[in-house]
């Protein structure tokens, strides 16, 4: 168990923590949110002792190891797998068998195992990094941005590996699927303070803002009794009678703690620029093919697509496959060795490549970034879209070689919506955005009147954006029409195919795996998911309906309360004021009835997504038995995580 007690850390005049404390409980699985820049990573060097706090305790019991992913890229071993097994407790390096099930869980080939290390992409070292630390089976990991370079069947291969782990967790993530499918509990940096709950980020970012705007209704009322207040001192204080009451008042303004305005936090608002378009299609490729050599295979072979006006295209795939490849050919970066691609005579196109960060300039301002996009030269558009892209004031005027990743990637969004587009081409827009910035992006691409063709590993995005999926797979392309789900349904991924399509609904004969009977189990828990829930969404809906017109009477009380203080009419202040202090039990009970009811259906909906994952076929690729780790022999995931006595924690997923 780790526990942090009054914890403060701070850069020069910039405080990222003053006085947090929290402890992290066995078996619990931590995702830890905030935006970029507040702290996550800094809290994560504290712990493991690469930093030192101004001041507070950490306190870690005897014995008691955290393991991490190591950024310096060091490499002793002649073999990928040689290096990968250095991460296994000594006495156990022989068992090489762990390293490989780690290596090909995170998209090692056999060739690959087989390869130096220092001869990997920097990609493939990261992830050599990674599976050392998931190999050394320490009492709790920390995992920063785990998913950065790893494709879609790494990052749900990954996700089955930590919902087996028997250690803590503390996971930092932009991806709030993958956070929400492994964790336990949410813990949230935000105004200098540490927040944990027991849940998932929405419930964490909903107490948040209700706790905000409790915060703000109770200072404007409070500023409103100031100031009667102090205008009641200033009439009466030359009145001899009444200067008791005067003093009284005085002493009670004196004792009162001022609570401060929040300050507004700076948040990633903007929408794409929509150059509107007459016709149905707007782009067509016809028996596509594309080799960067001659003599080598295809990446893209005898593929044939037509885009329309309003099309939400994924592009799915292993790393390597061919999907950015893709993308530079609708772009017309590369040109096709077989077929063609035809674009519409009003065809404009917003292209968004991670590579196109070099070719920002380094001496130019943010500002001349965003004009240079612009078709005018208009500075106060493109002060305006600097202000969207969060570079407010002066912070337009940085030059562009001192940004971070996450700050040039808010350039190039922002030079994209400097100009119209009928057509998003994004490749991976998330990477170096943060969790709140991703939801932003979301919006803005769900609002976006065009089309959409977009490269990404964030199952968020697909599930809540794809109509139509190019799945790079079984060593060809094809379109996939229908949404993600659907995807999954009828094809599903090429490393899952051997899972039965559904543990869960196993029974007496075996699992089911017909489709027949896996679309018959799915419509059986629809079925059971709109009875159980839907009575539930109704008194949600009836609660919040009774808050809002409590709410409403209590602000017409408010301003008849006011016009009751003006005219003197004490009997009638009495009785609003016992009057506003029922409704404002009333409300507060509502609230916490809506926090029950809320806290009730988000269980039986993660109860209901759970089994239909499982009809999905989306279950851990493999189950503990005596043979393997996690078997009665060794309650450990994979080789990592120390066996443990006593009862489960009841809040983990085991």
């Amino acid at each position: 168990m780790l526990r942090v007690e009054n914890l403060s850390k701070s850069y020069g005049t910039v405080v990222l923590f003053d006085e947090v404390g929290f402890t992290i409980n066995p078996r619990e699985r931590v995702g830890l949110t905030g935006r970029n820049g507040h702290g996550k990573t800094t809290l994560f060097r504290l712990i493991i002792g690469e930093e030192h706090p101004d001041s507070g305790v950490i306190a870690v019991p005897k014995n008691y190891s955290i393991g991490h992913v190591r950024q310096q890229l060091s490499f002793s071993e002649a073999t990928s797998i040689g290096e990968a097994c250095l991460g296994l407790p000594e006495e156990e390096r022989a068992d090489r068998w762990r390293a490989e099930k780690i290596l090909a869980g995170l998209g090692f080939g056999a060739d690959d195992m087989g390869r130096a290390p220092a001869g990997l992409s920097g990609g493939f070292q990261v992830r050599l990094n990674l599976a050392k630390a998931l190999l050394s089976a320490p009492d709790l990991m920390l995992l920063d941005e785990p998913t950065n370079y790893l494709d879609i069947a790494s990052i749900r291969w990954l996700s089955r590996f930590l919902n087996e782990w028997m250690g803590e967790l503390m996971l930092i993530t932009h991806d709030r699927s993958f956070m929400d499918g492994v964790t336990t509990h949410t813990m949230g940096i935000h105004r200098k303070k540490i927040r944990k709950i027991q849940g998932n980020t929405g419930k964490l970012y909903e107490q948040i803002a209700k706790e905000e705007e409790i915060h703000e209704k109770t200072r404007l009322n409070d500023e409103k009794k100031r100031r009667e207040t102090e205008l009641f001192i200033s009439r009466f204080r030359a009145k001899a009678r009444l200067g008791n009451l005067v003093q009284s008042r005085v002493k009670s303004l004196e004792k009162k703690e001022r609570l401060k305005k929040l300050e507004k936090i700076k948040t990633l608002e903007f929408e794409f620029n929509y150059a509107s378009f007459p016709g149905r299609h707007l782009l067509g490729a016809s028996d596509l093919s594309f080799s960067f050599s001659a003599g080598t295979p295809y990446l893209i072979d005898d593929f044939t697509i037509t885009i329309g006006k309003h099309d939400r295209v994924c592009v799915i795939g292993k790393n390597g496959k061919g999907k950015t490849t893709l993308l530079k050919l609708f772009a017309g970066e590369l040109s096709p060795m077989g077929g063609g691609i035809a674009g519409q005579l009003h065809l404009k196109t917003g292209y968004y490549a991670q590579t196109n960060t070099i070719n920002l300039r380094p001496t130019f301002t943010v500002e001349e970034e965003i004009l240079s996009g612009l078709a005018s030269a208009d500075r106060q558009t493109a002060r305006s879209i600097c202000g969207a892209m969060l570079f407010h004031g002066d912070e337009a005027l940085k030059p562009v070689r001192i940004l971070s990743g996450g700050e040039k990637a808010r350039v190039l969004l922002g030079k994209i919506i400097a100009t119209p587009a009928n057509l998003l081409l994004l490749d991976e827009p998330t990477n170096h955005l943060d969790m709140e910035s991703c939801d932003a992006l979301l919006e803005a691409l769900d609002d976006f009147d065009g089309a959409i063709v977009m490269v990404t590993h964030n199952e968020m995005f697909l599930h809540s954006l794809a109509t139509r999926i190019v799945a790079f797979q079984r060593g060809r392309v094809r379109v996939h029409e229908g949404t993600y789900r659907d995807f999954l349904e009828k094809v599903g991924w090429e490393d899952e195919d051997q899972q039965p399509g559904a543990r869960a609904a196993a029974g007496a004969d075996g699992p089911v795996t017909n489709k027949k009977d896996l679309r018959r189990l799915r419509s059986e828990i629809q079925s059971r998911r709109t009875k159980e829930l839907r009575p539930l969404e109704n008194r949600m809906a009836e609660t919040e309906k009774r808050i809002a017109e409590e709410e409403a009477a209590a602000s017409r009380e408010h301003d008849e309360l006011v016009e009751a203080s003006r005219a003197g009419d004490g009997t009638r202040i009495a009785a609003l004021s016992r009057s506003a202090h029922s409704r404002a039990e009333r409300i507060n009970a509502l609230y916490e009835d809506l926090d029950t009811l809320t806290c009730r259906h988000e269980e039986g909906s993660v109860k209901f997504d759970e089994e239909l994952a499982s009809v999905a076929g989306e279950m851990p690729a493999w189950q503990p038995d005596a043979d393997v780790p996690g078997g009665p022999d060794d309650r450990r995931a994979g080789a990592v995580g120390k066996r443990r006595t006593g009862p489960l924690n009841p809040q983990t997923k085991e």
